[in-house]
Order: structure tokens, then sequence, then C-alpha cells
């Protein structure tokens, strides 16, 4: 199936105002995935002028809850944690069988991954009925994002148990951070039919599609630096993905009920910071 194809036809299907027809689709998706409009910020159907306005829909001031507390993370995104844990020999759990390389996750360059050695990961899979807004899990400065080309399978919990090596074969957006308490990385992962990967600072990142892999670096101080406080929106999903993230060894320790299939919700608690001993 030319998956590129049809996604980037999907995208300007769903970039396209076609009046009464978008309403109507619209409304079909809300049925179909029972998606909840009372938290959106715009409720109706005919409140949307394109169905990528619906899909990545602002939520109602007060839907989420930000956890306030500096010593932990919070959820990036609605959705539901697909795998997470250890990071062993450089590799991440995919699925039971599975599993693949941080360094090819990463864009493949050894320096980059190399902050994130015997660290942990977490991947959350966003559902077609999720909020598909991506936020800051803790303050961060952003050091560099990353696109990586690849190919777009669909990344259901079906294909992920059955695709070896997805995460690490799908196009995708890297972008590492530096925080106070050590190196984070978030991948916002590519799949079938996903229009578009945006960031709240550089925009459209993907499409159009490329061959090549391109770097962007940025100053961890002054007038050009960009920071974000917990809770922010850092970037967001055009028809669904999922995220996978990363942190440097000793950062962070997964909240007890925070373990595979947990359904997620954006601001709720995720991880704690560890302590740091003054030895």
């Amino acid at each position: 199936m030319p998956k590129h194809a049809i996604s980037r036809l999907v995208g300007k299907l769903a970039a396209a105002k076609m009046g009464w027809l978008t309403t109507k689709l619209i409304d079909m998706f809300i049925k179909a995935y029972k998606i909840n409009m009372n938290e959106a910020k715009l409720k109706n159907a005919k409140d949307f002028a394109t169905f990528n306005d619906f899909f990545t829909r602002e939520l109602e001031e007060g839907a989420r809850t930000i956890d306030s507390d500096s010593s932990t993370l919070c959820y990036p995104v609605d959705g539901a944690i697909s795998q997470q844990g250890d990071i062993v020999e450089g590799r991440l759990i995919q699925a039971k069988g599975f599993n693949y390389s941080l360094t090819s996750l990463l864009g493949g360059d050894a320096r980059t991954a190399a902050p994130f050695q015997k660290g942990k990961f977490s991947c959350i899979y966003l559902a077609p009925k999720d909020y598909h807004r991506i936020h800051m899990p803790m303050a961060a400065t952003l050091r560099e994002m990353i696109y990586v080309p690849g190919e777009l399978f669909s990344v259901n919990p079906l294909t992920a148990n059955n695709v070896p090596d997805l995460f690490a074969r799908n196009e995708r957006v890297v972008t590492v951070f530096d925080t106070e308490h050590g190196s984070f990385a978030m991948v916002l992962v590519g799949a079938t039919i996903v229009a578009s990967i945006e960031t709240t600072w550089a925009g459209t990142i993907t499409p159009p599609a490329g061959k090549d892999i391109f770097r962007w670096q940025y100053p961890a101080k002054g007038i050009d630096a960009i920071t974000f406080e917990k809770g922010d929106e850092m970037g967001r999903f055009k028809l669904g993905s999922t995220v996978v993230s990363t942190f440097a060894p000793n950062m962070v320790e997964f909240a007890a009920n925070a373990r595979p299939e947990t359904v997620t919700r954006l601001g709720e608690h995720y991880a704690d910071l560890v302590e740091k001993s003054d030895a």
C-alpha cells in the first residue's frame, strides 16, 4: 500500500474547507469514536472550518489540570501507555518479543542517544478519540530538533505487536530538551494517514516528507532560547500517533499506577524526579 501517498491525500482532504461535507464528516467521527465534545472549547461540528481544526481542537479552560508539583512530571498527552521501563543495552521494549534501538529512534547519531543510555523510556499511544495536542511534562529548554524520514506504518497496538522496529522505522520528529535534573527527549512518531506533525516553535515539520535527516540546534540562553513551563503546549498531531519519551539515567521514577495499558490524562501525575545525592 502506498502509505505516504494515501497519508498525504488524506491530509489534503482533512485541511480542505468543504462546508456541509466537513461538518458531516466531523459529526460521523464524533459518533463513531464517542468523543466527549463537552470538554472542547468549540463544541459543535459546524464550528470547525476543516477536519484538521476539529482533530486538533483546543480544550475548554479547566478541562485538564496540570500537576503543579515541581518534583514530578505530568502526562504529556491523553492516550494509553504502550510500554515503559528501563533502556537496557541501548534498546527499548516495543512489545512482547520485540525491542528496538535507542540510537535509531533518535535519528542514528550515537552522540544524541548517549545521555539516555541506561535511562528510562515511556511510549504513549494516542487513539483517534483522544485530544491530539502534546504538552510538556516538566519545565525545560529546547536543545535540538531532528526530522527523521521513514515509513508510515500504523502504530496501533496490533501493528506494534507485529512490525519489528516500528517506532525506529516510521517518520518522526525528535525533540531533545535540557532541564535542571537532566536531559529528556520526546519523539513524535508519524503513522498511516497522519497528515502532519507540528511544533509550536517551528510550525509544520512534515509534510513534505524528505529522504534526508535534518537537524536544528537551539541556544541554551538568551533571547533566542526556547523555554517551556510544565504543561505548555509543544506540538500536535493531525490524525494521531504515538509519543516516545526517553530520560537520562537516575532522573525519573514512574508512578506506581503508570504501567502498560494505563489510560493517561494530560496533566496528571506521571513520574517523580529522583533526588540527587550530595555525595
